[in-house]
């Protein structure tokens, strides 16, 4: 099997150190280069062409939220999975919406780093299952699913499910036209840019009070808008 070639960055090599074992023990995740700066890490991302970074983001000279926007607008096929000690549910925000692909936090253990990995590479989004938590402080207003209708919310949920386009149409009897136009108005109002990262945003968050609501624009020929 192809082994994952992962490029690691936080300032800490003590950090690094451990994350480097755990790849050796996994055995299909290659270590291929480390950086400790926003600017190092660019720059070997642009050598190297790493399968995924993992990467924190509090670096000395800027952010990781600023690497993955620069990563995913370059590159959009590279994963991008954030391991960091900052729970909050504005920073997580902040990451998906700059083409993250998974939210880790530092006290994670190295089977579940070894499998998130693993689960973007396939496409799968990845949430550190404590942040939770987050969804009792993200309703009323600040809750992001709050801006979906109640027809872009139940398309979403078949896709947090892990349904492909074609099954979530046949789910809620839609032709996969109007699935894709759903999926294209919940990126634009959730400012994000993958399924992926939808999902991970569903899975975040409390379900809106609408979300089971009826509504006349749920319909075969709906449009983006």
């Amino acid at each position: 099997m192809k082994p994952i070639r992962v490029l690691l960055v936080d300032d800490h090599p003590v950090v690094r150190n451990g994350l480097r074992v755990i790849g050796q023990i996994a055995g299909d995740i290659r270590i291929v280069g480390e950086a400790g700066t926003l600017e190092d890490a660019w720059t070997r991302l642009r050598e190297l062409l790493p399968d995924v970074v993992l990467l924190d983001l509090r670096l000395p000279d800027g952010s990781g939220i600023e690497l993955c926007r620069r990563a995913k607008a370059a590159y959009p096929n590279m994963r991008l999975v954030c391991l960091t000690s900052y729970a909050s549910a504005p920073l997580v925000l902040s990451a998906l919406e700059a083409g993250a692909d998974g939210y880790l936090l530092k006290h994670s253990d190295g089977q579940r780093i070894v499998d998130a990995l693993r689960a973007v590479m396939d496409g799968k989004p990845v949430m550190d299952p404590a942040l939770d938590e987050l969804s009792h402080n993200c309703g009323g207003e600040n809750n992001p699913l709050n801006r979906l209708s109640p027809g872009e919310l139940r398309v979403l949920r078949e896709v947090a499910r892990g349904f492909t386009d074609k099954e979530v149409s046949n789910n809620l009897s839609l032709s996969v036209k109007t699935v894709r136009h759903y999926l294209d108005r919940v990126f634009a109002k959730l400012r994000v840019h993958s399924r992926t990262q939808a999902a991970i945003v569903f899975a975040g968050n409390p379900l809106p009070a609408h979300a089971d609501a009826p509504e006349d624009e749920f319909r075969d020929d709906a449009k983006p808008g």
